[in-house]
């Protein structure tokens, strides 16, 4: 048997998000039809999948520029046009005041926030004093923001504040070290028979001497809640007065792919890491991420780039440049792309109201990304026991409790929601639902 680092026991434990794509391997290599209402996967629309065709064509037809593409390294921090194409969309879209300087480009916005957590958090060693690598505030390099955190000649852990519980599973255990998140519960508004949403518990949310940083996702995967602009602007200042930075993962936002259903502006300073990818307009499997941030930030993320992977995955570059430059990936975001998840959201919402009809269960207002998050308020409902139940009739969904890390305390609440996906087929996420309803009445009436 191996002898695992702590590194190595800490990343081949069984996490949530491990757990996951397994069984979604799982059912796909099994027979009979699936209800795959679990993963992220975005789903097939046949514009984006001509205009990704259309460029790949392009590019084959460019002279050498494919071979040029796949047969070089690019810089650590991306590729230069793409840098500036980026740069020059934000600047005219909402005048930010950023350059390519500013932007990384990553292999996937999951391995940049795996970065920017182990940059932040983890043990500090003070003894070091300022200069020994690690990402300054505003206040010197190294030096913590409470001196009682970590004192002279000793080691302190810092951790990452989650302000807004249930956060995205895939940061869950994307630390090195131990106990690198520190979270806090909503505040649960309850809409209707139907609906609730979760907000931020101001009251309680405070930073602490050993927070390294603020983080919360808009989208929000899992629920797909959007932080208001005061929300974000409440927490933009929170960090402000801490000196530490607010990550905002944008994976599911504007300008790309614009998967918002409700109001909210975006925004960017260069107290804001801003986290972008491809992923969920269409493009997956090129594994391209985007770091909008100040510039040290910038240049530690490429720095890590190098050890890690050298360079960056080109092709997601390549293929959206031009889409990029000539502004078309915005119209697509904004006229294909929203829209479409926009409908399959209301679709999905529909089924859940007549398949659950008479249930104990509550839709999160759906303001974003490609998830409903279903709340089971009954004290026969285990949603780790559903998602057991469900696997033997072919559905897979995500159990609620995995996207409650950093919390200490009990709560029935993370016990009974779960996750499901409406970007599969409609017939495929009516059907889904209609077998999930079948259970949990079952479970009710057992």
């Amino acid at each position: 048997m191996m002898n695992w680092s702590e590194f190595g026991k800490k990343l081949t434990s069984r996490s949530g998000i491990l757990e996951l794509m397994d069984d979604l391997g799982k059912a796909m290599q099994s027979s009979g039809e699936k209800y795959m209402l679990g993963g992220g996967n975005p789903g097939n629309i046949p514009e984006m999948n001509r205009v990704w065709r259309r460029r790949m064509q392009e590019i084959l037809a460019n002279g050498d520029e494919f071979e040029r593409g796949l047969g070089n390294y690019d810089t650590p921090q991306g590729k230069g046009s793409y840098l500036n194409n980026i740069a020059d969309m934000l600047r005219g879209e909402y005048g930010w005041d950023l350059g390519p300087e500013n932007i990384a480009v990553t292999n996937g916005s999951q391995s940049a926030f795996f970065m920017l957590f182990n940059l932040l958090s983890g043990e500090l060693d003070s003894s070091r004093g300022e200069g020994a690598g690690t990402i300054p505030h505003s206040r010197s390099a190294g030096e913590p923001a409470d001196a009682a955190a970590s004192p002279p000649g000793g080691r302190a852990t810092r951790q990452i504040l989650l302000p807004l519980m249930p956060e995205y599973i895939g940061y869950a255990d994307q630390g090195i070290g131990h106990e690198h998140f520190r979270a806090y519960k909503p505040e649960i508004e309850i809409i209707d028979d139907n609906y609730f949403k979760y907000h931020v518990d101001f009251d309680s949310v405070v930073l602490g001497p050993n927070d390294a940083a603020v983080c919360v996702s808009r989208p929000t995967n899992p629920t797909g809640n959007v932080l208001s602009d005061e929300e974000v602007n409440r927490l933009d200042q929170l960090a402000r007065d801490h000196d530490v930075p607010l990550l905002l993962d944008n994976a599911y936002g504007t300008p790309f792919p614009n998967m918002i259903f409700t109001d909210a502006r975006p925004i960017w300073n260069e107290n804001i890491v801003l986290g972008m990818s491809l992923s969920k307009i269409g493009l997956p499997s090129t594994r391209t991420g985007i770091i909008i941030a100040r510039e040290e930030i910038v240049q530690a993320i490429s720095a890590v780039n190098a050890i890690m992977s050298l360079a960056n995955n080109t092709l997601g570059q390549m293929i959206t440049g031009p889409l990029i430059e000539s502004g078309e990936i915005l119209k697509l975001s904004n006229e294909v792309v929203r829209p479409f998840y926009r409908d399959k959201s209301m679709r999905a919402q529909e089924a859940v109201l007549r398949h659950m009809k008479g249930l104990p269960c509550r839709i999160h207002l759906s303001e974003g990304a490609l998830f409903l998050w279903l709340w089971f308020d009954h004290p026969d409902i285990d949603t780790a026991v559903l998602y057991e139940r469900l696997k033997a009739r072919q559905v897979i969904i995500v159990p609620g409790k995995y996207f409650f890390y950093g919390i200490d305390e009990e709560w029935e609440h993370r016990n009974q929601c779960i996750r499901i996906n409406f970007a599969q087929s409609d017939d495929v996420v009516d059907e889904g639902i209609r077998r999930i309803a079948e259970e949990v009445r079952e479970m009710i009436d057992a």
